[in-house]
């Protein structure tokens, strides 16, 4: 398994793709996939068949997108940033801003 450098909750830009230039929050991670889910980003119609308590028809719902076409964006900066993996003297890992050199929670 591949040790991705973006977490939930992180805040991404799309920089491929239908999506290019937009932002949103990264809900979930697929790292044996190498997809991300973003809020409010890729969107795709599904067809949904009716049940017995609910009614049939199209539901819009985010689909998974490639982690090789979203940035994180530094949350100083506000520019996308492509993070760097630093340890610090207690053995802690931290992601650095490459821009501004902040540290990204």
């Amino acid at each position: 398994m591949i040790k991705l450098k973006l977490r939930k909750k992180d805040k991404v830009m799309v920089i491929a793709g239908k999506d290019k230039g937009k932002t949103g929050e990264v809900l979930k991670i697929y790292p044996d996939k190498l997809r991300i889910l973003v809020g409010k980003i890729n969107i795709v119609t599904k067809h949904e068949k009716p049940r017995q308590n609910q009614p049939g028809g199209l539901q819009k719902m985010e689909a998974a997108i490639a982690y090789s076409n979203v940035m994180l964006v530094c949350p100083k900066c506000e520019k996308p940033v492509r993070p760097k993996l630093d340890k610090l003297a207690t053995g802690e890992s931290v992601r650095i801003c490459r821009r501004c050199g902040e540290t990204i929670l």
